[in-house]
Protein backbone atom coordinates (compact mmCIF):
# COMPACT_ATOMS: atom_id res chain seq x y z
CA UNK A 1 0.00 0.00 0.00
CA UNK A 2 1.59 3.24 -0.82
CA UNK A 3 0.64 5.97 1.92
CA UNK A 4 2.18 10.01 1.79
CA UNK A 5 2.30 11.16 5.06
CA UNK A 6 3.85 14.20 6.86
CA UNK A 7 6.48 13.16 9.54
CA UNK A 8 9.10 15.58 11.00
CA UNK A 9 12.30 14.76 9.66
CA UNK A 10 13.90 14.13 13.57
CA UNK A 11 11.19 11.46 13.98
CA UNK A 12 12.27 9.27 11.07
CA UNK A 13 15.89 10.10 11.85
CA UNK A 14 15.57 8.89 15.38
CA UNK A 15 13.24 5.78 14.64
CA UNK A 16 16.14 5.01 11.63
CA UNK A 17 18.99 4.82 14.04
CA UNK A 18 17.29 3.43 16.30
CA UNK A 19 15.74 0.40 14.38
CA UNK A 20 19.40 0.06 12.06
CA UNK A 21 17.10 0.50 9.04
CA UNK A 22 18.38 1.15 5.50
CA UNK A 23 15.09 2.91 4.54
CA UNK A 24 12.28 4.87 5.47
CA UNK A 25 9.51 2.21 4.67
CA UNK A 26 11.18 -0.41 6.25
CA UNK A 27 11.72 1.69 9.53
CA UNK A 28 7.78 2.40 8.93
CA UNK A 29 7.44 -0.89 8.84
CA UNK A 30 9.41 -1.91 12.22
CA UNK A 31 7.73 1.08 14.11
CA UNK A 32 4.42 -0.44 13.24
CA UNK A 33 4.97 -4.10 14.05
CA UNK A 34 6.30 -2.97 17.44
CA UNK A 35 3.28 -0.80 17.96
CA UNK A 36 1.08 -3.36 17.17
CA UNK A 37 2.83 -5.80 19.14
CA UNK A 38 2.98 -3.79 21.92
CA UNK A 39 -1.12 -2.93 21.95
CA UNK A 40 -1.77 -6.68 21.76
CA UNK A 41 1.04 -7.28 24.99
CA UNK A 42 -1.56 -4.44 26.74
CA UNK A 43 -4.81 -6.41 25.44
CA UNK A 44 -3.40 -9.76 26.81
CA UNK A 45 -2.96 -8.14 30.39
CA UNK A 46 -6.20 -6.37 30.29
CA UNK A 47 -7.85 -9.89 29.88
CA UNK A 48 -5.56 -11.99 31.97
CA UNK A 49 -6.30 -9.23 34.72
CA UNK A 50 -9.90 -9.80 34.10
CA UNK A 51 -9.80 -13.05 33.59
CA UNK A 52 -6.93 -14.81 36.04
CA UNK A 53 -5.64 -17.96 34.22
CA UNK A 54 -7.01 -21.03 36.54
CA UNK A 55 -4.06 -23.60 36.60
CA UNK A 56 -5.83 -27.00 36.80
CA UNK A 57 -2.48 -29.62 38.12
CA UNK A 58 0.24 -28.91 40.91
CA UNK A 59 3.86 -29.50 39.75
CA UNK A 60 3.97 -33.14 40.71
CA UNK A 61 0.97 -33.93 39.15
CA UNK A 62 2.23 -32.52 35.69
CA UNK A 63 5.96 -34.07 36.22
CA UNK A 64 3.78 -37.27 36.50
CA UNK A 65 1.58 -36.79 33.54
CA UNK A 66 4.99 -36.02 31.18
CA UNK A 67 6.15 -39.18 32.43
CA UNK A 68 3.92 -41.51 30.68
Amino acid sequence: MKVTAIIPDELIAEAMELSKADTITETVKIALIAYIRTQKIKQLGTTVLNEPLAFRYAAKEIRDLNRE
